[in-house]
């Protein structure tokens, strides 16, 4: 077995994650990338705006590298829920810039900075606050794959496109997924109907 970096290591899962986030919107109308799709308005393009702007806070302010353009949530009346959708004016090319130009100044902490380095989440209770550098990696890489997973719902309901990159769409071969939602919603139904 090969010993890898585990710095490098997390570094690459986070990637992996943050490509997958931004390829959900590869090939949607302008429409199709900002509906919201759920009760709580989740959208694809807000959950790439929303990431941008959580892994700026973690791996800016908590190591006193902030990021170097304006946070929304510097306004004290700022609506609560800014990062989580994108307005008109805003367009898909400049919130996926943001997003990238995040990456890069992550990228340029974690690179600077031992996983044993210590930060502050300034928003965490007090308890918890102070942080290492590791830490903040699983927590955004964990963050990052939760709203990946939630991309991956909304793209499917979209246009049914599914997977990790447009050559990988992580399901098993040659199953009818008609005939396969078909018989978990009749396993539904017969186990509904034996509790009644």
């Amino acid at each position: 077995m090969a010993i890898t970096d585990p710095k490098n290591d997390l570094q690459r899962y986070l990637q992996v994650a943050r490509d997958a986030v931004v390829w959900k919107l590869d090939g949607l109308a302008e429409y199709d990338a900002r509906r919201p799709l759920t009760p709580t308005g989740t959208n694809l393009l807000g959950l790439v705006k929303h990431l941008a702007w959580v892994e700026a806070g973690y791996f800016g302010v908590t190591f006193g590298r902030p990021f170097p353009e304006p946070d929304p949530f510097d306004d004290p009346d700022v609506d609560p829920t800014v990062d989580m959708w994108a307005a008109a004016e805003e367009s898909r090319e400049d919130i996926v810039a943001l997003y990238r130009r995040v990456w890069s100044h992550s990228d340029a902490t974690i690179a600077a900075l031992p996983l044993d380095a210590a930060g502050r989440v300034p928003h965490w209770p007090a308890e918890h606050a102070t942080v290492s550098l590791h830490r903040i990696l699983v927590h955004v890489i964990a963050e990052t794959d939760r709203h990946a997973g939630h991309a991956d719902i909304v793209r499917e309901l979209v246009d049914g496109v599914t997977g990790l990159r447009a050559d990988n769409d992580n399901l098993p071969p040659g199953v009818s997924w008609t005939a396969h939602r078909d018989r978990v919603e009749a396993a539904a139904r017969e186990a509904a109907a034996r509790t009644e």
